[in-house]
């Protein structure tokens, strides 16, 4: 049936539009049996209800291709407009009111007319759950999710629930027809109870933040002892001294690291959690773990994948205690390059729990942590050493190190953000991300050239338009791209971010090099990391936090430690899945992640209304330009709020009034701040012109 339909299209395609008719497309495929013609029926009212042909009045059949209708998902933006993307650089604007009652994030088929859309059908809403507050009265709902806004909403059990202004709760759509109909499925909290607000955030967002029944059980029948038999079928490595190195508030310890001095080079040995051995396939964990496909981190908790039984306990590789592991021991010379190496099951022990901050100490000789962990002899001198070998390599190869100012927002115990610091970064977390990629490398590189099935991590080369995009900006302020720009290599953005390496303009350059990047994501193909200039990359390291890592190494044992190859076609099929399913999990939780940050800042940012403070131009639009100050906060300068009549010269990036006064994007700025709503997470700035010299705000 699938070949047929694939044929039916090509034929349609090859002709004009409204050219075939059933008889013709019979004659065409020389179908001349009567059990023929009522599959060649039923073929073509299959893609007719997928919406990939046509049919007119006349009975004759066209296909999309032929037609002024799309079908993809519609992006609806606050204002109530939205848009269907076609490809990376193209989409179809629709006006509010040819929405149709579509929801954001829904399949919907829409018919071009002159240069708008129109919503014809909706193929499939895919919003279930929402958030709403009550406010005033019992039966008054306000929904501050955007998806809702403008819509009669009629809940079907608010008798159920003693409902009081202030309460946030979860429904659950029921009937998408005017008036909407649902129910309430949970009570989030009130408004003014501690962490409510972020707790909303990520229930809008799709993000489950506790167990379900089956799951706990689950996890809670697995032993904390280790099988005995597993003693015997694994490497001991137990007698090797191991470490891990974490952050200081890190509750679970995936990844260990063991190095040792060989003869031109080291063994450097990455040592992983074997969850998956504890997380066997189809199970109620696995399947939870598939419907999260990540944790989820926010500034004052974590919505962990795994139970914190598994998580905290028998998979964390806590100091001391015996776990079951998947090693990779590499073989790394002076010149950074893996000669060797060897994947294998293994039994460890490790030896300390180390912090960032307490590495980073050791490597600067501070005198008292030196002698605390004296005891490990010269580990972290020689991981340094190998690490600083690892990334040379990778720069020779010419990957992309964006090295952004993070942002790391600080709240007390009632989630009010009190600080907003720049997250620390130093020689030990490169280290470790060294290590880590390298391990990365290794395995999908054995997994490529095994021909196994696998579940990759992907970053595709950035489109050309956005290059060419990014290539004006640099050349506004003052760096020019050599050679064709579309053929460009990762060395080639290196140079340009180095080039303003110490600049203030540097951060700027940063964020929108990244946004001309496609996004990185997992793909069951092996097509290359343009990011970090690698043929072969894939997500091994974090198991008990991300999904796919979890899945490489179920592949690891089943393909290259058991040697099964029973399910091999049935795999292959899985990790499409597997890859589509991460992807769309990792992208709820990023815009998650976001959206606490956006509102924490914004909350943040209301105690200085009124305050003036020194930034940087990030971006300039038609209807103004943003403000990103040195504690990473954004704000926006609203074009109404200017002296005089500006017009955006977007090939300048810049906002140009009749005077010739000019804001240009990496120009620094005055301003003050005039507003901060923490619901929409948005911070409003003025330019700020003093009258007289006066003092630079310093953080309270």
């Amino acid at each position: 049936m699938e070949e047929l339909k694939e044929l039916l299209l090509k034929t349609i395609d090859s002709k004009k539009k409204c050219y075939f008719d059933i008889r013709k497309l019979a004659g065409e495929l020389k179908l001349n049996k009567t059990s023929d013609f009522v599959l060649l029926n039923k073929a073509l009212n299959e893609l007719e209800d997928d919406y990939l042909i046509f049919r007119d009045k006349n009975n004759y059949f066209y296909s999309v291709k032929q037609s002024n209708f799309y079908r993809g998902v519609i992006r609806i933006n606050k204002k109530g407009f939205g848009f269907l993307d076609l490809d990376e650089d193209n989409s179809i604007y629709i006006p509010s009111d040819a929405i149709k009652g579509a929801f954001d994030n829904d399949e919907v088929l829409v018919e071009k007319i002159g240069d708008e859309g129109v919503v014809r059908k909706i193929i499939t809403h895919n919003t279930e759950y929402c958030v709403g507050i009550i406010s005033g009265k019992k039966n008054s709902f306000h929904f501050d999710d955007e998806r809702l806004k403008g819509k009669s909403v009629n809940i079907v059990n608010r008798d159920s629930f003693n409902l009081v202004s202030g309460l946030k709760v979860q429904i659950r759509i029921l009937d998408y027809k005017h008036p909407i109909k649902a129910e309430i499925v949970k009570i989030i909290g009130h408004i003014s109870d501690p962490g409510v607000d972020i707790s909303s955030i990520l229930v809008s967002n799709g993000i489950k933040m506790e167990f379900d029944d089956s799951t706990l059980e689950h996890a809670n029948m697995i032993k904390e002892e280790i099988d005995e038999k597993e003693y015997r079928i694994r490497r001991d490595l137990r007698d090797r001294v191991i470490v891990t190195i974490d952050g200081d508030d890190s509750k679970d310890f995936d990844d260990a690291i063991s190095i040792e001095k060989i003869d031109n080079g080291y063994k450097l040995g990455v040592h992983i959690a074997d969850v998956s051995y504890y997380v066997t396939y189809g199970s109620a964990l696995d399947n939870e773990a598939y419907q999260r496909g990540t944790s989820v981190y926010v500034c004052d908790r974590v919505v962990p994948m795994l139970p914190h039984v598994l998580s905290n306990g028998i998979c964390s590789l806590n100091p001391h205690v015996e776990r079951l592991c998947i090693s990779c021991d590499m073989m790394v010379d002076h010149d950074g390059n893996v000669t060797d190496y060897e994947l294998f099951p293994s039994i460890i022990k490790s030896s300390a729990r180390m912090t960032y901050n307490n590495v980073n100490k050791i490597l600067a000789k501070d005198e008292k942590v030196c002698k605390e962990y004296a005891y490990l002899g010269s580990i972290f001198v020689d991981m340094l050493a190998c690490a600083n070998s690892i990334r040379k390599k990778r720069e020779a190869n010419g990957c992309i190190d964006f090295d952004k100012e993070e942002a790391k927002i600080v709240v007390d115990k009632n989630g009010k953000p009190i600080d907003i610091l720049p997250r620390d970064r130093g020689l030990s977390e490169r280290i470790i991300e060294d290590f880590m990629i390298c391990a990365n490398e290794c395995v999908a590189r054995h997994m490529k050239w095994l021909s196994y099935p696998c579940v990759y991590r992907i970053h595709e080369a950035p489109k050309a338009k956005k290059l060419r995009e990014f290539a004006l900006f640099a050349k506004v302020l003052g760096y020019t791209f050599k050679g064709n720009i579309s053929d460009i290599h990762p060395m080639d953005i290196q140079r340009c971010l180095n080039h303003f390496k110490n600049e203030k303009e540097y951060n700027v350059v940063s964020t929108l090099m990244l946004r001309s990047m496609q996004k990185a994501r997992y793909d069951a193909n092996c097509v290359g990391h343009f990011g970090l200039a690698s043929n072969e990359y894939l997500h091994f390291t974090s198991p008990i936090r991300r999904y796919p890592d979890l899945i490489v190494h179920r592949m690891l044992r089943k393909y290259v430690f058991e040697k099964d190859f029973s399910d091999i076609i049935e795999d292959e099929k899985l990790m499409e899945d597997y890859a589509s399913q991460s992807s769309e999990c990792e992208q709820k939780a990023t815009i998650a992640e976001r959206e606490v940050d956006d509102m924490k800042k914004a909350e943040y940012m209301q105690q200085y209304i009124g305050h003036v403070f020194d930034g940087i131009i990030s971006s300039v639009n038609s209807f103004g330009f943003f403000v990103e100050l040195d504690n990473t906060v954004e704000g926006l300068v609203h074009i109404s709020s200017l002296d005089g009549y500006y017009t955006f010269m977007p090939n300048m990036m810049s906002l140009v009034s009749e005077n010739g006064n000019k804001y240009t994007i990496g120009d620094s700025v005055t301003i003050k701040v005039v507003g901060a709503n923490k619901l929409e997470g948005t911070v409003d700035f003025n330019v700020f012109k003093p009258k007289k010299k006066i003092r630079k705000r310093v953080w309270m």
